[in-house]
């Protein structure tokens, strides 16, 4: 006799904004899931959250206490990074969790504050860094748990991508460039790696090197020193040319007295030349990591547990972006509170 499944309890989500390019993966994923209903968008900018509202056929919003009306069980914010304090403060106490896209905040005083009225209100703070669910980064996470690499000594790491453009490039919006784009997706992985924290950052900053007339930072170079004595770098910038075939890279070399293991977490694509697009991009044929995001995020509705990642690990992360400006400024090495 076949055992029937019990039905999986529904999850009630709302969407906060599409500004942030991965909200379309979030939704379009989301709605292959069973059990999981997307009650409303809401964003301030109709021709952009109404178009989407109306591809999945679901209600639009134009202000946010309409949609923290729908009875939700969760809410996932993608909006422009200097409205993530103001939306998650809304939301927290009126929604039982809240999936806050990265950085967490664009100032560290606005980020503590969010953790600490979602610990207030008993609301759960997931931060999306979905680069842990990559399919590549979460089998060197085992190979180094089980110590097949011995003593650690060092990790080269690179995260480049195309210049975003929009709001990204508008400081007010974003809180900065390249470098806070992309340094605290390899940090919250290195402090998952290790369970460690950065105690020692130098950086390099440039404007405009790439993209002249920005205005904003688009590449960075970092020296850091973990806690745990293991000590690193991070090339972090929007170098890509529209002609590249991928967005970007996230890739990690790491070195200890048992060998190197070299990872490369968009590896799994196919390479596909297309004269209508005037040039050969990568295709994604394996697994997503904004995929297992969500997924993780539904599982921690449903069975009521702690978020895979806090907003402590996203404040972390933030905190060695600002402190990697901060040195280029001072044009010295930043020590930081572990």
């Amino acid at each position: 006799m076949t055992r029937e499944l019990e039905p999986l309890t529904e999850v009630r989500l709302g969407m906060f904004s599409f500004a942030h390019m991965h909200a379309a993966s979030y939704i379009h994923f989301l709605g292959q899931m069973e059990g999981v209903t997307i009650a409303g968008i809401y964003d301030d900018d109709y021709d952009r959250g109404g178009r989407i509202a109306a591809q999945y056929n679901v209600p639009y919003f134009r202000r946010t206490d309409g949609l923290l009306d729908q009875q939700l069980d969760g809410a996932i914010i993608c909006s422009e990074n200097v409205h993530h304090a103001p939306l998650v403060l809304q939301a927290a106490g009126r929604v039982g969790a809240i999936l806050c896209e990265k950085p967490i905040a664009t100032t560290a005083s606005d980020g503590q504050e969010m953790i600490d009225r979602c610990r207030e209100t008993g609301t759960k703070l997931q931060i999306a860094f979905p680069m842990r669910f990559a399919p590549p980064v979460m089998e060197l996470k085992q190979q180094l748990d089980s110590g097949m690499l011995g003593e650690i000594y060092s990790v080269k790491c690179t995260n480049h991508g195309w210049m975003p453009g929009r709001w990204f490039v508008d400081h007010k919006l974003s809180g900065g460039g390249a470098v806070l784009d992309h340094t605290v997706h390899v940090v919250d992985l290195l402090r998952w790696f290790w369970n460690t924290e950065v105690e020692e950052i130098y950086a390099e900053v440039g404007y405009e090197l790439m993209n002249p007339g920005l205005g904003i930072d688009d590449v960075g170079m970092l020296s850091f020193r973990l806690a745990n004595g293991v000590f690193g770098t991070l090339d972090t910038s929007w170098s890509r040319p529209d002609s590249y075939p991928t967005w970007g890279d996230v890739k990690l070399d790491v070195l200890g007295d048992q060998g190197l293991i070299c990872v490369d977490a968009f590896e799994q694509n196919l390479q596909v030349s297309s004269d209508e697009a005037g040039k050969t991009s990568a295709v994604n044929w394996g697994s997503s990591g904004d995929e297992g995001l969500v997924a993780d995020f539904v599982d921690m509705i449903r069975k009521d547990r702690a978020p895979s990642i806090s907003g402590e690990d996203g404040q972390r992360a933030l905190e060695v972006a600002l402190a990697a400006y901060e040195s280029a400024r001072r044009a010295e090495p930043i020590a930081l509170q572990v």
